[in-house]
């Protein structure tokens, strides 16, 4: 017998296993079986039908008959229907006693929590160049009216870098501001002189100097992202600081413009003249 699973999947709901709900729909169909013929009709393996037609029987759902060979047969549709739905009133009744005992439990914890400030949560430090990198494109997409920067090698970010320009694009035609300063001696580099121009179209404004003090991102006065380089262990060991501060960055920004206002725009510089 070919059983709807629709209707399983509906008695499913309101808490019936699915080998119970086959057993009951099969039950429904005949005044009584014995436990063999509802293992057959009903698709279930003769050594489960015991533990499920026990289970309906417990619940109320069905009823058993002693003799020879005992029988089994279905309560009315309507009653076990209605025995299915006080079930779940009451799981949905302890359920919303437990879950207002848990409130009163967590809400003091919670409360408490938001009271509890590390002195340096503001600060992330990082080490592993892919989590560097993912925190530079962060600060670009966060970025809203200002992004300065201090570029140094080694870049982070892909040769190519289609996320960066979009944000200049972006913060061009929101009339923000985007400024870097690169080292004199990056014009050496093809590609670095091929990123410039390509920057500068979208709308970043650049500069050259010959010295940097340090890789250096600020966004909106607000958020920085710059690189620590180790004095003893030399420039090739570095650790990156993710620092929320607006009075830090700031501080920054006042030095990023010192330092912007002694270096040469691009238009001095051979090879990005025009």
């Amino acid at each position: 017998m070919e059983l709807e699973a629709g209707t399983i999947n509906d008695l499913m709901s309101l808490g019936l296993a699915r080998y119970e709900a086959r057993v009951y729909l099969t039950l429904i169909r005949r005044g009584s079986y014995t436990a063999a013929e509802v293992a057959r009709e009903a698709d279930v393996p003769r050594q489960r039908v015991y533990d499920v037609l026990d289970a309906l029987v417990r619940r109320q759902l069905a009823t058993t008959h002693p003799g020879r060979v005992a029988t089994y047969s279905a309560v009315t549709p309507e009653l076990a229907l209605a025995r299915l739905m006080t079930t779940q009133r009451e799981t949905v009744d302890r359920l919303e006693r437990v879950s207002q005992n848990l409130a009163g439990l967590l809400q003091p914890l919670w409360s408490q929590g938001r009271d509890h400030t590390d002195p340096l949560d503001y600060i992330e430090i990082l080490r592993d160049p892919k989590a560097i990198a993912e925190r530079f494109a962060d600060i670009q997409r966060q970025a809203r009216h200002e992004l300065l920067t201090f570029c140094k090698p080694p870049f982070v970010a892909p040769t190519e870098n289609a996320e960066g320009l979009a944000v200049v694009h972006r913060l061009r035609e929101a009339g923000g501001t985007v400024r870097a300063i690169y080292l004199d001696d990056s014009l050496d580099d093809p590609e670095t002189v091929d990123h410039v121009r390509r920057f500068a179209a979208a709308g970043e404004e650049a500069r050259f100097a010959p010295e940097l003090p340090l890789k250096l991102v600020i966004a909106d006065a607000s958020l920085v992202l710059c690189d620590m380089p180790d004095p003893v262990a030399g420039t090739d060991s570095t650790t990156t600081l993710f620092i929320e501060h607006p009075a830090l960055a700031a501080c920054l920004r006042l030095a990023f413009h010192t330092v912007w206002k002694d270096a040469a725009p691009s238009g001095e510089r051979p090879g990005l003249a025009g």
